[in-house]
C-alpha cells in the first residue's frame, strides 16, 4: 500500500504510512495554510479540506489556459524561443488537468499562425513534412539565427554600397595608428583615391 492510499476513502492504511502522508502533504503547503491546519492529523480529513477549499480553482485555470491556447500566435512574438517557451507553459498547464496536446495539434498551431506576408514560406515548411513539433521548431530556430546574420550583414554595408579601396583603407588605419606620414606616401595614396572616384563618376 503506497501513501496515496491514504487520502483515500474507507482506507486501511498504517499510522506509519498515514505519517509519511502527512509530512509529504504538509511539506507542500504554505506557512499560513499549514498554521491553519496544524490540528488536522489524518491525510484524508487535510485532503478533503483542501479539495472542497481548492478544487473549483481547477476549472479557473483550466479555462484560462484553453484560452491561452486558442489565442496563441507564432505572429506576436519577437522570437521563436518565446514563442515555444509560452506554448511549453500553456501545454504543461492543460496536462496537468489531464487535457493532451499531441505533435500534431503543435504543429498545427505554428503553420496556422504564421503571419500573413509569410503564407509561402508557411507552405513550403508543411511540404517538408515535419512530424515531430521539436524538428519544425529546430528548423526555424535555425532560420531566425542565419535571417539575423543577414540583416546584421546588411546593416553594416547595405546592397549597393562599395566597400573602402583595399590601399585607401590601409592607409586610413597607418594613419590613425601615426604611420604613413611620408609625404610620397600620402601623395600616393591620394592619386590612388582620385583615381577610384574617378572611375566611380
Amino acid at each position: 500500500m503506497g501513501l496515496a492510499d491514504t487520502i483515500q476513502n474507507k482506507n486501511q492504511a498504517s499510522n506509519q504510512d498515514r505519517v509519511k502522508a502527512m509530512i509529504v502533504l504538509l511539506h507542500h503547503l504554505d506557512e499560513g495554510l499549514k498554521l491553519e491546519y496544524l490540528t488536522i492529523k489524518d491525510p484524508l480529513m487535510l485532503w478533503n479540506n483542501l479539495k472542497d477549499r481548492y478544487d473549483h480553482l481547477k476549472m479557473v485555470i483550466l479555462q484560462q489556459e484553453h484560452f491561452d491556447w486558442i489565442h496563441l500566435r507564432l505572429q506576436e512574438f519577437k522570437s521563436i524561443c518565446e514563442y515555444n517557451s509560452s506554448m511549453f507553459r500553456i501545454i504543461s498547464q492543460l496536462k496537468l488537468y489531464d487535457k493532451n496536446i499531441t505533435d500534431n495539434d503543435m504543429l498545427e498551431k505554428t503553420f496556422t499562425t504564421f503571419h500573413a506576408s509569410n503564407v509561402l514560406l508557411q507552405q513550403q515548411y508543411r511540404e517538408m513534412g515535419f512530424k515531430k513539433h521539436f524538428d519544425l521548431i529546430s528548423h526555424l530556430l535555425v532560420t531566425e539565427q542565419n535571417n539575423g546574420l543577414l540583416i546584421k550583414n546588411h546593416e553594416s554595408r547595405p546592397t549597393g554600397s562599395s566597400p573602402f579601396p583595399e590601399v585607401n583603407e590601409t592607409n586610413f588605419h597607418q594613419a590613425k595608428c601615426g604611420k604613413g606620414r611620408d609625404p610620397k606616401f600620402l601623395v600616393m595614396a591620394l592619386a590612388v583615391a582620385m583615381t577610384v572616384v574617378k572611375e566611380k563618376l
